[in-house]
């Protein structure tokens, strides 16, 4: 399978999704190279489906690691299984991506493949660019993510850190139509003994989603984790759903049909609703990848993140 891919004829990061050419990056790469001086090299998307064979994740992972212009790879959707299907590959996992079970970024050093978990941090950045300082703390509100893949393990991880001190949420309600996810992120949690309560939903179905929004005390955070809206159709939703008063809504994508996004901003007002999409998190992840596969010190806050999130939106 390994012979599907052709050796790169200059130095090439790889973008490995669902729908890669839809993509922004590939408009705001270019950009950032030359931004960056980061010399001749290209982006190339690989599109697997869904939860695809493990032997597809591996013949890609075996050849980047023998190529010597292939410099890496961000992962998205895939960075679960894909893990889980190259594990032995790597040389090197970083300790989240080891106990988290998922990659998503792939990059090289002194000869050895190394796969890092860069989500914890990334979505931590992009929650803290539109969550209010202490928000937990003075509203002592929940968290329900959708979704129970890479992302939402990350975000977890991220809200639950015992250096946030008394600003953590009250309880985090996870919720997937599989209970393999759900279990494999209950042993994390507890791993992690933070003392926040987390509750796992096994949903088959939008409404039984909408019974927990419902739930939710006022000022809480709700998260699609789930894809739906970019990598497939639909919302994990109803349109009958109610948002809780005075909360915070995060769709993590930031293109596709994003019926999720239009379903929270239809309750904008009555609900008081703050709405923020995929984009700044998208950002980060980005940047936290390439700073990765070419070795490159990239900021991650002040003016030079400003001029890069410029750069980007340039190219939206």
């Amino acid at each position: 399978m390994r012979d599907r891919y052709q050796p790169a004829e200059k130095p090439t990061m790889y973008f490995i999704g669902v729908t890669t050419t839809k993509s922004s990056i590939n408009q705001i790469f270019p950009l950032w190279a030359e931004h960056l001086k980061l010399g001749s090299c290209q982006l190339k998307g690989i599109d697997f489906q869904l939860h695809d064979n493990p032997e597809l994740y591996r013949a890609v992972v075996e050849f980047i690691k023998g190529d010597p212009y292939s410099l890496g790879a961000l992962v998205t959707t895939h960075k679960i299984d894909l893990c889980h299907a190259c594990r032995d590959l790597f040389d090197a996992l970083d300790p989240l991506s080891d106990s988290m079970e998922e990659v998503s970024s792939i990059f090289k050093r002194d000869g050895k493949l190394h796969g890092r978990a860069v989500d914890p941090i990334s979505s931590g950045l992009a929650l803290e660019a539109f969550l209010p300082r202490d928000h937990w703390k003075t509203t002592n509100g929940e968290v329900f993510i959708l979704g129970a893949g890479g992302s939402a393990v990350a975000l977890t991880w991220y809200l639950v850190q015992s250096s946030h001190g008394a600003n953590r949420p009250a309880k985090i309600h996870v919720a997937n139509p599989t209970r393999p996810r759900l279990d494999h992120l209950e042993t994390l949690h507890a791993s992690w003994k933070s003392g926040v309560l987390l509750e796992c939903h096994e949903v088959h179905a939008p409404e039984a989603a909408d019974s927990i929004l419902g739930s939710l005390k006022p000022g809480s955070l709700i998260v699609n984790a789930t894809g739906l809206g970019k990598d497939a159709p639909g919302s994990p939703i109803t349109a009958d759903a109610n948002f809780p008063a005075n909360g915070f809504v995060w769709e993590f994508n930031y293109r596709g049909n994003l019926i999720f996004l239009q379903q929270a901003k239809s309750q904008e007002a009555s609900r008081n609703l703050t709405i923020e999409d995929g984009w700044t998190y998208f950002v980060h992840g980005w940047t936290r990848v390439i700073a990765d596969v070419f070795d490159v010190e990239i900021p991650t806050q002040g003016s030079a993140f400003d001029e890069l999130s410029r750069i980007a939106a340039t190219a939206r």
